[in-house]
This record gives C-alpha cells, sequence and structure tokens, in this order.
C-alpha cells in the first residue's frame, strides 16, 4: 500500500512542472530586492534604545447623583461591547460589624447569591450562566461591592438580577449553616498555615484586640453568627446614600441612567458615608521578636514592622518611592540581597497597606529554617540603609519612580480595572484628578524625601518582629542575634510562658 502511494505520487511530480527550472524572463521583476544604498547595517552586538515613554491616557467620566442618593459614575469605552457594572459602597467591615460578631460582613456577602424572594440559589446560578456572567460581592474592612461584568446587550437583565439579589435576598438557614461550616474549616486551615499564622499574629502584638485593625475572625465569633444577625447587617448596611455605582464600558451615561433607576427603583433612599474615627493605634512599643512555634517547617514566615500613616498623609508619594526601592519589586533592595545574593528565600518585600486609619508598614517572606537568623540581620541591615547608612542612588530612584509611573496604564487596561481604579478614588476620598497628577507627583519626590520618611516610618526601635517557624531549631540563634528579646506565641498570639 505504502508503494502505491510512492508511485503515485512520483507520477504526479513527474507530471509537474519543475519551478525551480523554469527560466526567468528579461521582464520578470526581481522579488524582495532592497537597493544596496538603502540597506542599514545592524549592529546585533548593541541592544536597541527604547523608545519614548507611551503617554498615559487617563479616562474622564460623568457623575452624578441618582434620587435615592447613590453616585453614578459612567465611563465610556467603546472598543469592545463589554460593560463592567459594580455596586461600590463606602465603608466596611470595620463600620458594620459588632466586635463580637466578626465574620457576619462576609456571612451576609456569601449570602447574597444563595436565593431572594422569588429565586433560589440554583435559580440565580443558572439565570447568571444564561447569561453569560457572574455576579459576586465581597465586604472588606472599609468597603464592599456586589457586581458583575456582561456583554452590552446582556447589561439590563444582569443589573435586573444583581437588584434582586441586593434588595430581596433570602438568606436560607440551610446556607447559613453551609457557610459557617466552610467558614470554620477555613479557620482551622489558618492554623496550620504559617503565612496566615504571621499574619494574624501581627495584626494582634501591632494593634492589639480594641483596635479594627487587629480584630481576627476567630471560630468564637463564627460560632455565634445567626441569621437575624446577617439580616440587621444587611439592613445596616447596603444603603444607596454610602454607595458609589461605577459603569465602565461600551455604554452611555444616559443608557445607564436610564437602566440602572429603572433596576433600583424600589431601592429607598436612606444610608450615608461613615466616619473612619479609628481609635488611636497603641502606643509602640520596644522592639520584640515574637516568635510562634511551627514544629517541623521547613521555612520560617517574616511579618516585620508597625503602625504606619493613612492614606491620607502628605508623605503618601515619597513612601510609594521608597518603599518600592526597599522591597516593592523583584529587584528592590531586600530581595535582591535576601533572594538573589545569600539565596535565604524565594523572594520577600515590602510594603505600606494605606488605609483611612493608620495602616501598617510590613515587611517579610518565607525564608529557609537554616538561615532564620541571618536573613534576620540582612532585614536589619537594609532598613537602616534605607534610613541613610546606604544612600539611595540615582539609578535607584528612577528605576523605583518608573515603576511607579510606568504602572499607572494597568489600571485602565480593562473594563473592569477602569471602574475598580475610577471607584476607588470615591470610595478612599481621593481627588478627581488623582490619576492625572499621579506622575507629577511621584517625579516631584527628591531623595531628602526618601531618607526622611524612612527615618520617620521604618523606625528601627519598635519593630514588631513576628517569625513562624520551627522554635526548637532557630531560637538559640535568634538570641544571640541581640536584635531584640524574644517573646514567644501560640497561634492566637497569645503569649506562652
Amino acid at each position: 500500500m505504502r508503494h502505491t502511494r510512492l508511485t503515485i505520487l512520483s507520477a504526479a511530480l513527474a507530471a509537474t512542472p519543475a519551478l525551480a527550472q523554469q527560466p526567468v524572463t528579461k521582464d520578470a521583476p526581481a522579488k524582495n530586492t532592497v537597493p544596496a544604498t538603502s540597506r542599514t547595517a545592524l549592529d546585533r552586538t548593541v541592544v536597541p534604545k527604547p523608545g519614548p515613554e507611551p503617554a498615559v491616557r487617563v479616562p474622564t467620566w460623568t457623575r452624578t447623583t441618582l434620587p435615592n442618593g447613590a453616585q453614578l459614575v459612567v465611563v465610556e469605552k467603546h472598543d469592545l461591547p463589554l460593560v463592567s457594572f459594580t455596586v461600590n459602597f463606602v465603608g466596611g467591615a470595620n463600620n458594620f460589624e459588632p466586635a463580637d460578631k466578626l465574620g457576619v460582613a462576609n456571612f451576609t456577602a456569601q449570602m447574597l447569591s444563595e436565593g431572594t424572594a422569588s429565586k433560589t440559589g440554583e435559580q440565580l446560578a443558572d439565570a447568571q450562566q444564561l447569561l453569560g456572567t457572574q455576579i459576586g460581592a465581597g465586604i472588606g474592612g472599609e468597603s464592599g461591592s456586589i457586581g458583575f461584568t456582561s456583554l452590552k446587550d446582556k447589561l439590563e437583565p444582569a443589573l435586573a438580577l444583581l437588584a434582586d439579589m441586593l434588595e430581596h435576598p433570602s438568606f436560607p438557614a440551610d446556607a447559613l449553616e453551609r457557610i459557617r461550616g466552610r467558614t470554620l474549616v477555613g479557620l482551622q486551615q489558618q492554623k496550620d498555615n504559617p503565612n496566615a499564622l504571621a499574619s494574624n499574629v501581627f495584626s494582634k502584638v501591632t494593634y492589639g484586640d480594641a483596635h479594627p485593625y487587629g480584630r481576627v475572625v476567630s471560630e468564637k465569633t463564627v460560632r455565634t453568627i445567626t441569621r437575624d444577625d446577617v439580616l440587621a447587617f444587611h439592613k445596616a448596611y447596603f444603603q444607596p446614600g454610602r454607595a458609589v455605582i461605577t459603569v465602565a464600558g461600551d455604554v452611555t451615561p444616559a443608557q445607564v441612567k436610564a437602566a440602572v433607576e429603572k433596576a433600583f427603583a424600589a431601592w429607598p433612599s436612606g444610608g450615608s458615608k461613615p466616619t473612619f474615627d479609628y481609635p488611636q493605634a497603641p502606643a509602640p512599643k520596644a522592639s520584640a521578636i515574637y516568635l510562634v512555634d511551627k514544629p517541623g517547617a521547613a521555612q520560617s514566615v517574616f511579618a516585620i514592622g508597625l503602625t504606619g500613616p493613612a492614606r491620607d498623609t502628605p508623605d503618601y508619594y515619597a513612601l510609594q518611592v521608597m518603599n518600592t526601592i526597599l522591597g516593592g519589586l523583584f529587584q528592590s533592595r531586600i530581595n535582591h540581597n535576601i533572594r538573589e545574593v545569600k539565596g535565604y528565600s524565594y523572594g520577600v518585600n515590602s510594603s505600606f497597606a494605606f488605609g483611612r486609619g493608620p495602616g501598617p508598614f510590613r515587611a517579610g517572606g518565607g525564608i529557609v529554617t537554616a538561615k532564620t537568623d541571618s536573613a534576620l540581620i540582612e532585614f536589619m541591615k537594609e532598613f537602616k540603609g534605607a534610613r541613610g547608612d546606604v544612600p539611595f542612588t540615582d539609578d535607584e530612584i528612577a528605576q523605583g519612580k518608573a515603576a511607579l509611573v510606568q504602572g499607572l496604564p494597568r489600571r485602565f487596561s480593562s473594563v473592569e480595572a477602569i471602574g475598580g481604579s475610577v471607584a476607588s478614588l470615591y470610595v478612599q476620598d481621593l481627588p478627581e484628578s488623582f490619576y492625572r497628577d499621579y506622575a507629577r507627583n511621584v517625579e516631584a519626590v527628591t531623595r531628602d524625601d526618601l531618607v526622611r520618611v524612612a527615618k520617620k516610618y521604618v523606625d528601627m526601635e519598635h519593630l514588631n518582629i513576628v517569625i513562624v517557624g520551627d522554635r526548637a531549631t532557630i531560637e538559640e540563634n535568634l538570641r544571640k542575634t541581640g536584635i531584640a528579646p524574644i517573646v514567644v506565641l501560640d497561634a492566637e498570639g497569645k503569649p506562652i510562658s
């Protein structure tokens, strides 16, 4: 059979004129030729120079106030038939969650998809699938949201579904128990997760139980949450007076306004934006190493830091640039040193959590157990360097600023990103010119600014150094560093004698 196929193929080829043997007539034009005089020599040993930085195009938007008090913000983007729709709420669990019911905000957000007065949870899921969308809700410490992305022609039915979930949730008892069980399992798993342990203990030792930033959801509070608690939270929280509806995509403001007013016609006015009058953060304590035992751990997880400034600090831009150089990039000082040079970690970083209150400065990551003490020494060295021991170079400053400015276009790369970026201005009470002024404000930061904010906010005398690791292996060498006294804590942040 194979021989027959080869014979047929050979015959076919023999009957076909050999293209390579056809003579080229004098009139045939030469193909793919370039005059020698126009050719430019290419030196492949020289890296091509980058072109000019593309201009950042910040979108424009319209903002109106609806009859029920909600704000409506619309950003037009007509390149694709997509729409991102989100109802954002100013304030979150920190403002509305009772201290003895921690977790009720999360319960409420999850249960919005479990059924309404007219649809079961399964019917809601089927309706979303038919529309090709998924409606998601969540409530954080200082804001919450419910929203979706859909095709343009599915906006109105998807919006009607969202309005039903937001205004008429049924909160079925069986769903409440299912969510409680899932949450309790998650809390149990956190006890075996060194990263979760480090984060929770760091919050507790930095802020204490009396401050919202120090509160951690526990099994005790989760077990006490009732359906009445969820109903009460829903009624108090989801009010149009604190809502900012952001819509980005292939729509016009007039179209959106008509659709929103129709969908939310029965959502009564009420509520207002909460104040963020947080209690005073605890007075800084002398630096200490808070050691949480994780027997047999292959890595030690670090969380090092202290209380920082609120988002409205005038030092915001200087802190952004300083931290980008210190630990905000892969090539930052602490990651280059501890990962690339020393090989103690797969990655370490630092950040400022800029909230409406005094969010923390925090640095850390996973460190191979045998190098726990050595890595801590390197962290301290890099902190001191940022405070002036190792001056920031021109290249570092330029690179840090460029990373921040060049990251700005990502905030407008999709309809979801645009909606979220615009919403953050209103949720965080920032000026509408924030993005337009961003590059100029970053570029205005000076070397002196960087050293000043590092000395002010990276306070070497008041660091909370949380380390979760194998106590039997790491404690003695940590003590020998002499960096700070050691306090041994349990998984809930309580001292062990």
